[in-house]
């Protein structure tokens, strides 16, 4: 039986919809504070949080977890600098709780949802395992503190791990059972498909005077269908070798907000309107992840990697989600 936390939202969820089509049994736990129930359409949902270590234990105890997945976090950055409290206590403490309860019912291998924030801002790109891991906020700092404490739990307690740091996740299931769909939105492609989809709405460019091209920042997006296929890749890999791991996930070429912006206008054969802001501090030039090991570990490389594609995705999911009939993440 795996265990799948913070599978009711949108990364979680698109690995438990892979999970369940390749024959696992799950059971999603998660408490909805900002996951949807309705995005659990495979497997089985427990509504609980990590931080309730009675309600843990009993949920180990009834199901018998050979693996778990672990999505479970807080991860707006900007909030993490204003409330760090908030994210040491639920990325750090509670994922503590999770490997303890792992360690109390003989659960013995972990994927864990790390992120490229543990990077911080890069000496070069693109970037490999082996660049300097300097996180620049509390969010990154609490997947930088998980892998560190996954290294010391792997070597005192033979948990065995596999920490998958992921550029930016987008697009949607291309079957359109499951999508994005954040309150707040912070990330680019659905704000642009707002401004789409609604002529008053507009997009802010922060900053168009990089070293880029085209003077705007240059970022890595990974379709979360390719994420899905990933994350069940590295629990094989663990299954198969029983080493511990930590692997870039990104396509592997980057593509400019503006760029976006006008794959979007493709896409959608709307106008989108732009707002010109200055920098935001901390916003590097350039963010692009190496995938070579995830190739050479998992046998796994991108399937949905030209931006239209990832797009044309997220356009159906955002014209469902408008009409009423998707789920909410």
């Amino acid at each position: 039986m795996i265990l799948v936390t913070g599978g009711a939202g949108y990364i979680g969820s698109h690995v438990n919809k892979q999970l369940n089509r390749n024959g696992y049994e799950t059971v999603v736990v998660d408490n909805l504070i900002n996951g949807h129930a309705e995005a659990v359409k495979w497997g089985t949902l427990e509504t609980a949080d990590l931080g309730d270590t009675d309600r843990l234990r009993f949920l180990f105890d009834k199901y018998r977890f050979d693996t778990v997945f672990h999505f479970a976090a807080f991860a707006y950055v900007g909030e993490s600098v204003n409330e760090p409290a908030k994210y040491y206590r639920n990325n750090v403490v509670n994922t503590i709780n999770l490997l303890d309860a792992m360690r109390e019912y003989d659960s013995k291998r972990i994927v864990f949802s790390s992120s490229c924030a543990t990077y911080g801002v890069p000496e070069s790109v693109p970037i490999n395992e082996d660049a300097p891991q300097k996180p620049i906020n509390p969010y990154g700092r609490t997947k930088l503190m998980m892998e560190q404490i996954l290294e010391d739990y792997n070597e005192a307690y033979s948990i065995e791990y596999c920490c998958l740091r992921y550029f930016n996740a987008a697009g949607a299931d291309p079957d359109g059972d499951i999508g994005e769909n954040h309150d707040p939105e912070t990330h680019l492609i659905p704000l642009i498909l707002d401004a789409a989809a609604d002529e008053s709405k507009s997009i802010c460019i922060y900053g168009t005077d990089y070293p880029t091209p085209d003077g705007s920042c240059i970022r890595d997006y990974i379709h979360v269908k390719d994420l899905a296929d990933a994350h069940v890749r590295a629990m094989d890999h663990l299954v198969r070798s029983n080493k511990s791991c930590c692997i870039n996930l990104g396509n592997g070429t980057g593509f400019s907000v503006l760029e976006v912006v006008d794959a979007v206008k493709r896409v959608t054969g709307k106008d989108i309107r732009m707002e010109i802001s200055p920098r935001r501090p901390g916003d590097p030039p350039e963010l692009i992840g190496s995938n070579e090991l995830a190739g050479k570990l998992l046998g796994w490389e991108p399937q949905f990697k030209d931006i239209d594609t990832i797009i044309s995705h997220a356009w159906l999911w955002h014209q469902k989600l408008n009409q009423g009939i998707g789920s909410r993440e």
